[in-house]
């Protein structure tokens, strides 16, 4: 495959290489036991591609890409010195987080919305318990999870991380399937706030009609974001039963509203 020849940090990206990821384990095995320069120069190279694909959705925001892309060197290097051999989790897996937060603590302290020291503190403790999950668990933690991790609140752990993300502006295009693109400012009601609000209370009294297990199913799944395989484990039931009375529950709302 043939890659168009771009100049980033004075790197040739055209000439990059990919590693496989037995490739990159026995590099880093040689890392942990002689320490060698050479194969954590090589590790880093055979890594800048995935540099390269996780910038991509931090550009675009007046931010000189050679900086992006050597803050996510950073990040990769910061991955490379804290895997754990001993987890199975792919590299890859774990180093995108590890990068990603190394690009998000610099947009966020080059930020020019100012966020308290206290919720910064709470967000960089959030991002630094999620790239521990993520690596012990193999997996995306859920926000539950991280709240747990740090000893704080899901509703904090939320606001925190909510408050060092990027603004966004309204002609940003969500979503473009032809040539009529779907905006941000597209999404937001112009309704009154009375209308709103009897939409509010005309749902949450259809909520209150349905029965119990119902309730407790949708609570799980969109307030707790619990899959339907969690859900049916933690109620024991079956997963198609989880998923019918899903979706009955909803017909009932959308029929009352």
């Amino acid at each position: 495959m043939a890659y168009n020849k771009v100049v980033i940090s004075g790197i040739n990206t055209s000439e990059l290489t990919v590693l496989r990821e037995d490739e990159k384990i026995a590099l880093l095995r040689e890392i942990r036991a002689t320490g060698s320069k050479e194969a954590r120069d090589k590790l880093i190279r055979g890594n800048l591609r995935l540099v390269l694909s996780v910038i991509q959705k931090f550009t675009g925001r007046g931010e000189d890409v050679d900086d992006l892309f050597q803050i996510g060197v950073v990040g990769l290097i910061k991955a490379i010195n804290n895997f754990d051999l001993t987890k199975e989790v792919r590299f890859s897996t774990y180093c995108v987080p590890m990068i990603s937060g190394e690009l998000r603590r610099h947009l966020r302290d080059c930020s020019h919305v100012k966020v308290s020291r206290s919720m910064r503190d709470l967000a960089y403790k959030s991002i630094q318990a999620k790239e521990r999950l993520t690596s012990d668990l193999g997996r995306e933690p859920r926000i539950e999870e991280i709240a747990e991790a740090v000893g704080e609140k899901r509703s904090d752990v939320v606001i925190a991380l909510e408050s060092i993300s990027d603004p966004v502006s309204l002609y940003d295009p969500v979503y473009s399937d032809t040539e009529d693109a779907v905006y941000v400012i597209d999404q937001i009601s112009d309704r009154n706030d009375v209308e709103s609000c009897m939409d509010e209370i005309t749902i949450r009294d259809a909520i209150k009609a349905l029965g119990e297990r119902e309730r407790n199913i949708l609570s799980l799944r969109f307030i707790k974001g619990h899959t339907q395989v969690e859900v049916a484990k933690e109620i024991g039931i079956s997963q198609a039963q989880v998923s019918r009375l899903e979706k009955s529950a909803i017909s009932r709302i959308k029929s009352s509203i």
